[in-house]
């Protein structure tokens, strides 16, 4: 070590981009094996998503209970949440706290952002450069950038002549927006959308929405959380956290209901999707074994849940253009909401279907579409990611031979595992494309890949083995059973964020891995326990 700051020619044993929820554990584990890690980060402070989502409204859809760490009896017992659905400056609040807790931002060197990787084959070493002027080497490099963090705005011409001012849900001002008084437009129904809205027409004059694609979305049920529920989670978590890795979702505060549509009677039916939508959240996609593997069982669900949205809707005609007709339920992210529908009922909110009028242009007053201007004071747009792959190929890496990955996947992401690429010693991504990161509890995934890249870390240092590196039939055996499991479900068929088919000229293939936390989760074990099988292990 030749310089704690970074700067210059400084050695780690291991470099780690991002210091979100995935970064922060990746940090404590490393350093509980003596090794010495630096964190780059973009930001000026700990969260990852949750440092730039600061939009209004911006919750997480998976339970504050469960939305948490679980490794620590320690750091869990000293927390308490609030509300069933933590929003983001509770959340931002919790990382700070674990950061805090465990020491780990004097690792860390924020307002950072990691430009390009380079591995060295001689030395067996990763090159990093910052765009801070840093040019460090590591032994392990490990990519803990997350799925939703790179965020897209659409590339809309007229949009630098806009006079009035603009934003974008994933990167919001830390200091807020007050739309009071003011005529805004809202780009994008997507998650992001669907929660800030009803935030945004509290306080503006008027607003506009501008609808691409109709999503599904139920009440989240969103409440302040009871005495008795806090205290059995402290007393259960790190048990009940061994059971949700288990699980499909890493979720449990649901069952999945097995059983097939056709082995259930119609009341049957009707009381379990009934009992779901009630409960709020993700429970809705869990009524019966195979509604998300058939169409047929998929519409019975689907015709549920817009029947439901209908009459929450009063405005005259309005309810058609709200309802999603072009995807199943579920395989669009499912969002989940607080007073959406009904605040497009008000007055003062119109929504525009932009498939029968299409945005042509941003202007000097507002958003040109299908011919009809409409000024605003202030563009929000709600336009999500580029997600899974967006934010790793934001940084330039090149592995052996000057392979550079943005090449290798310009077709698509490939992966073994979702925790490494062929062609690329010691790099690993914390719950990366072909893992399954974004259709599980995000934490549980995360701490999934940190606990077994750690003990691989830990396997290698202790035999004194230099490198491992995926093979490229293990990996093409990965990408193909990926697909083929993929293939077996509803969710091909959407174009969603998964496919990639938010971004334009984006490859379209399904990136998540849909066979489950628990299927995943024995498959790293076995892989584990035949000393890495798939990978190849070197000096």
């Amino acid at each position: 070590m030749t310089n704690k700051e970074g700067k210059g020619s400084t050695n780690y044993d291991a470099v780690i981009v991002g210091a979100g929820f995935a970064g922060m554990y990746m940090l404590h584990r490393l350093r509980k094996l003596g090794l010495n890690v630096r964190v780059f980060e973009a930001g000026e402070g700990v969260g990852g998503t949750w440092y730039w989502n600061r939009y209004p409204g911006a919750r997480c859809d998976v339970e504050s209970l469960e939305y948490q760490y679980g490794f620590s009896d320690d750091v869990q017992r000293g927390w308490t949440w609030t509300e069933r659905y933590a929003a983001q400056p509770e959340i931002l609040r919790y990382q700070n706290y674990v950061a805090d807790k465990l020491d780990l931002k004097r690792d860390i060197q924020f307002s950072t952002r990691v430009n390009s990787a380079t591995y060295d084959g001689p030395s067996g070493l990763w090159r990093v450069e910052t765009d801070k002027g840093d040019n460090v080497q590591a032994r392990f490099f490990i990519m803990a950038t997350g799925c939703l963090s790179a965020a897209r705005v659409p590339d809309f011409d007229g949009l630098e002549d806009f006079k009035g001012k603009w934003y974008h849900t994933g990167g919001w001002p830390h200091e807020g927006v007050d739309f009071t008084g003011q005529h805004v437009a809202v780009i994008g129904t997507g998650s992001s959308g669907i929660q800030s809205i009803p935030i945004i027409a509290d306080q503006a004059d008027h607003v506009t929405v501008f609808q691409r694609t109709a999503n599904f979305t139920l009440p989240a049920g969103n409440r302040p959380l009871k005495d008795e529920e806090i205290q059995e989670t402290k007393e259960t978590l790190l048990e009940k956290r061994k059971f949700a890795r288990t699980t499909p979702g890493g979720i449990i505060c649901f069952e999945y209901n097995e059983t097939l549509l056709e082995e259930m009677t119609p009341e049957e039916v009707q009381h379990e999707l009934e009992s779901r939508w009630t409960q709020g959240g993700f429970a809705f996609l869990g009524a019966y074994g195979d509604e998300m593997a058939t169409d047929e069982a998929n519409k019975v669900a689907a015709d549920f849940a817009r029947e439901q949205m209908s009459k929450r809707v009063m405005k005259p005609g309005l309810a058609e253009t709200l309802m999603p007709n072009d995807h199943p339920v579920g395989t669009k992210r499912l969002c989940l909401d607080t007073d959406y529908l009904e605040t497009l009922n008000k007055p003062h909110v119109d929504l525009v279907n932009v498939r029968e009028h299409p945005i042509e242009r941003i202007t000097e007053k507002g958003v040109l579409a299908d011919g009809t201007e409409y000024d605003v004071d202030a563009i929000v747009f709600a336009t999500g990611f580029d997600a899974m792959t967006g934010a790793i190929l934001g940084v330039d890496i090149t592995g052996r031979d000057g392979l550079s990955l943005r090449d290798k996947w310009a077709a698509g992401p490939r992966t073994y595992l979702g925790l490494g690429s062929a062609g690329f010693p010691n790099l690993f991504f914390i719950t990366g494309p072909g893992s399954p990161s974004v259709l599980s509890n995000m934490i549980v995934s995360i701490e999934q890949h940190v606990d077994w890249i750690t003990d691989c870390i830990s396997r290698l240092t202790n035999g004194n083995i230099g490198m491992i590196e995926a093979t490229p039939e293990a990996e093409d055996e990965w990408v193909e059973h990926v697909n083929e499991v993929a293939g077996m479900t509803l969710y091909p068929q959407a174009n969603s964020w998964y496919m990639g088919a938010n971004v334009p000229g984006k490859p379209r293939l399904f990136m998540p891995y849909t066979g489950g936390v628990g299927i995943y989760g024995e498959k790293l074990d076995e892989v584990a326990a035949a000393d890495y099988e798939g990978f190849r292990l070197g000096a």
